[in-house]
C-alpha cells in the first residue's frame, strides 16, 4: 500500500499528463495562419469564392469613353399577327413606316425577327406591355460603341464577332476577309478580359476562415485602353473623306502615338458584332468599294513622289549628291509633268519635284564607281554592291518590313534587292537603265500608309522614330515596353536638315504643295506630294508632310484614289487635318474646301 501522500502526488501526475496530452492534441487540430491544411469537415466548411473580371473600357486621348461593356436590347418579333405598326413608330419616335421597312427587309431576307433597341426604347416597351404581349424585349451584355468612328482602330473581340465571321466564310467574299481585323479588341483582348479568379477558404461556424481547401487562382480586373486617338480629330477627317477610297493616317512624331487613323470608305464598329445586323455585315461584305479592307495597314502601294525624300536622304548619305548639287530637267531621261526652271540645288528639286533630277539622284548611287579603284571595272558587280548599300539604308526606315502597330494584321512593304532582280532578270541582265523608277517611288517599291506616316515621322524627328501605336497606356501605366524604344536609321540627322528648305518651298506659291500652305494663319508646313501612275483609270493622289516645319506636332499621310495630282487633292485634305488639329478650327478660306474634297479637287472648282 502506498501512502496517502503519494497516491494524492500520482493523481497530481495523471491530471498533468492528460491536460499535457490535450493540449498537443488541440494544437496539432487548429491550423497555423495561412496553413493550406485539409481539416475535418464536421468542424470546417469548404467555400468557393469566384470573381469574374468585367472587360475593360476603351477610351480616347481625352478620356472620353469610346467601348464598354453593357446592357443591350432587342425587340423580338412575332413570326406572325399583325401590329398596329403606325403607333408602335409613334410610340418608339421612329420615322414613318420605320418599322414597317426594317420588319419586311428582315423577313425578306429570312433573318431572325429581332431589331436593336436603345436602353430607353425597351423601357418604353415595358412600360407599355400591355397594349403590346406578343412583343418581347430580350436583354443581353455585350459591348457597346459611344461612337460611329474609327472602325478599323476599335475592332472587335472574335468571341463577340462569330456571327460576322461565319456569314463572310459563307459569302463570296469570305476568303478575302479571312484577314480579319480585330483591331484593338483581338490585339489587347487578354489585358480587356482580364481573368477570372477562385478562392478556396475553409470556414468555421463564426464565418472566421482558416487556410484553404484547395489552390487558388489570382483574379486580375479587365485593363481600361487608353488611346492616343482624338475622336474630334477622327470624326472631322473621316467626313472631309466622305465616300471617297484611300486612307489618312496623322501621328505625333515625338512618340510614335497615332492621333487620326481613316481606311476610306469607313463603317459604323458596332455593325459587325450587333445581333440584329445581319443585313449591314452583307452589304459591307458584298460593297465592291471594300469598306472592311484596313487599307493604311493591309493595301501596300507605290508611295510616288513622296519616296524622292528618301532617295535624297540616302544618296546624300553615301556622297552621291550634295544639297548644292544641280541637275538638269531633262526630259529625255524621264518625262516632268511640272514646267519649272532646271532645279540648281536640291531646295528647288524638292519644291518643283523634277522627275529628272531624282533620276540622277539615284543614278549617282547606283552606277557610283570609286575613284580608287584600278581599271578596268567589273560594272555588273560594282552595281550589285552599290544597290545593296542603297537597300541596306533604305531599309533602315523599316519600309521592307512589318512596323510592329498594335493592330492584329498588317502587310509589310517591298524594297527590292539585288537577289531579286538576279532571280528575275540574270545576275547582269539588268541596269539602272531597267530599275530608274525607283528614283521616283514607282515600279517595285510598296508602302503601306502605316509606313508612308513613320517615313515623315523619321524625316521630321532628323533620322529616328518610336514604333506607331494607337495605345498611350495600358491601365494606369504607359504602353507596352516596345512602343518605348526608340529606332535610328543609317543616314545621319544633318542630311535630315538638308530635306527641310526643300519641303517648306514646295508649300510656296509656285511650288507643288501650294494648296496645302498655312502661313495664313502662322504655321509652317513641311511636305512632299506625290502623283502614283495607275495603269487601270485615274491616277492616285498622295501627300505626306508635317507641322510646325521647326518644331513637329503633327505628321499627315493622305492617299486618295483616283484623285489625279496629289498637290490638287491630298495636299489640301492634310492641311486641313493639321489646321483641324493644332487650331482646332479651320480658317473660312479653307472652310469651302471640306464639302469639295469629299468628290473632287481644287483644280475642278477653281480653288
Amino acid at each position: 500500500m502506498l501512502p496517502a501522500h503519494r497516491k494524492k502526488l500520482a493523481a497530481v501526475l495523471f491530471v498533468l499528463l492528460l491536460a499535457a496530452l490535450a493540449l498537443v492534441l488541440w494544437w496539432r487540430r487548429a491550423p497555423l495562419p495561412g496553413a493550406g491544411v485539409v481539416l475535418p469537415h464536421d468542424t470546417y466548411t469548404p467555400h468557393r469564392e469566384a470573381f469574374t473580371p468585367h472587360r475593360g473600357r476603351i477610351l480616347d486621348r481625352n478620356d472620353s469613353v469610346l467601348a464598354y461593356t453593357g446592357l443591350r436590347y432587342l425587340l423580338v418579333l412575332p413570326r406572325s399577327g399583325r401590329l398596329d405598326s403606325t403607333r408602335l413608330n409613334r410610340v418608339l419616335g421612329w420615322p414613318d413606316s420605320a418599322f414597317e421597312y426594317r420588319a419586311r427587309d428582315l423577313r425578306r431576307r429570312e433573318l431572325p425577327l429581332q431589331l436593336d433597341l436603345t436602353a430607353g426604347e425597351a423601357d418604353i416597351l415595358r412600360r407599355h406591355r400591355q397594349e403590346w404581349p406578343r412583343l418581347v424585349v430580350r436583354e443581353y451584355s455585350a459591348r457597346n460603341y459611344t461612337v460611329r468612328v474609327a472602325a478599323p482602330v476599335l475592332g472587335y473581340a472574335y468571341n463577340a464577332a462569330q456571327p460576322f465571321l461565319y456569314q463572310a466564310q459563307r459569302l463570296a467574299r469570305g476568303r478575302f476577309y479571312r484577314l480579319r481585323n480585330g483591331g484593338l479588341e483581338s490585339y489587347y483582348n487578354a489585358l480587356l478580359k482580364g481573368s477570372p479568379g477562385a478562392y478556396h477558404p475553409l470556414v468555421d461556424a463564426l464565418g472566421q476562415r482558416h487556410g484553404s481547401w484547395a489552390p487558388d487562382t489570382i483574379y486580375h480586373p479587365g485593363q481600361d485602353l487608353h488611346l492616343s486617338l482624338d475622336t474630334e480629330l477622327q470624326a472631322y477627317a473621316e467626313r472631309i473623306m466622305g465616300e471617297r477610297k484611300g486612307y489618312i493616317v496623322a501621328l505625333e512624331p515625338a512618340t510614335g502615338e497615332i492621333l487620326c487613323y481613316v481606311s476610306a470608305p469607313t463603317y459604323d464598329p458596332a455593325a459587325l458584332t450587333g445581333l440584329a445586323r445581319g443585313r449591314d455585315r452583307r452589304e459591307l461584305l458584298l460593297s465592291p468599294d471594300m469598306p472592311l479592307l484596313n487599307r493604311p495597314a493591309m493595301q501596300a502601294n507605290p508611295p510616288g513622289s513622296v519616296f524622292k525624300l528618301v532617295n535624297a536622304a540616302v544618296a546624300l548619305q553615301l556622297g552621291g549628291i550634295t544639297p548644292a548639287t544641280g541637275f538638269r530637267c531633262d526630259q529625255s531621261l524621264i518625262n516632268c509633268v511640272h514646267d519649272h526652271p532646271n532645279a540648281r540645288n536640291l531646295t528647288m528639286a524638292l519644291k518643283y519635284s523634277c522627275n529628272p533630277y531624282f533620276y540622277r539622284v539615284l543614278q549617282s548611287v547606283i552606277d557610283h564607281v570609286p575613284d580608287s579603284l584600278v581599271q578596268p571595272v567589273d560594272t555588273c558587280a560594282q552595281r550589285h554592291l552599290n544597290l545593296a548599300a542603297w537597300t541596306r539604308h533604305v531599309k533602315s526606315f523599316a519600309l521592307d518590313t512589318l512596323l510592329g502597330v498594335d493592330l492584329p494584321q498588317e502587310r509589310p512593304g517591298f524594297i527590292p534587292t539585288p537577289a531579286y532582280y538576279d532571280r528575275r532578270r540574270g545576275r547582269c541582265g539588268w541596269t539602272y537603265g531597267s530599275i530608274y523608277s525607283l528614283s521616283i517611288g514607282q515600279g517595285e517599291i510598296n508602302l503601306t500608309g502605316l509606313q508612308t506616316a513613320n517615313m515623315l515621322a523619321i524625316v521630321a524627328n532628323r533620322g529616328w522614330y518610336y514604333t506607331p501605336h494607337f495605345v498611350r497606356s495600358v491601365g494606369n501605366g504607359g504602353p507596352l515596353p516596345k512602343f518605348r524604344e526608340r529606332h535610328r536609321t543609317l543616314v545621319d540627322s544633318v542630311h535630315f536638315d538638308a530635306l527641310i528648305p526643300g519641303m517648306v518651298a514646295a508649300l510656296s506659291r509656285n511650288g507643288t504643295a501650294g494648296l496645302a500652305s498655312l502661313d495664313d494663319v502662322g504655321i509652317s508646313v513641311a511636305g512632299k506630294t506625290g502623283t502614283v501612275q495607275n495603269d487601270e483609270g485615274d491616277d492616285h493622289a498622295t501627300f505626306a508632310g508635317f507641322a510646325p516645319a521647326e518644331r513637329p506636332k503633327i505628321v499627315v499621310a493622305v492617299y486618295i484614289e483616283n484623285a489625279g495630282f496629289g498637290g490638287l487633292s491630298a495636299a489640301p485634305c492634310a492641311a486641313l487635318i493639321m489646321e483641324k488639329y493644332l487650331r482646332g478650327k479651320i480658317a473660312p478660306k479653307r472652310k469651302r474646301w471640306e464639302n469639295w474634297l469629299r468628290c473632287g479637287n481644287l483644280a475642278e472648282q477653281g480653288h
